[in-house]
């Protein structure tokens, strides 16, 4: 489960058995998590961050998309 950021304890991963699936991020902290695609940064789920903390995540992933995108290819290619 590589771990691509850590950001305001917010950690950004995604699951080694994943590649199958569109490209898309992981976020946790403490108990909370979700997860965006990231073709087009769109909420997949959530279990716990406030609407806020969504907004903050969609903000920084808009900013950074293409980071997160070269990190997956790197990784599934």
């Amino acid at each position: 489960m590589p771990t691509i950021l850590r950001w305001n304890g917010f950690r950004f991963f995604f699951y080694s058995n994943e590649g199958n699936e569109p490209p898309h991020i992981h976020v946790e902290k403490a108990e909370n998590t979700a997860k965006f695609w990231l073709e087009e940064i769109e909420l997949a789920d959530n279990k716990g961050f406030s609407k806020r903390e969504i907004t903050v995540l969609r903000i920084l992933l808009e900013e950074q998309c293409e980071f997160f995108k070269e990190k997956w290819y790197e990784f599934f290619d």
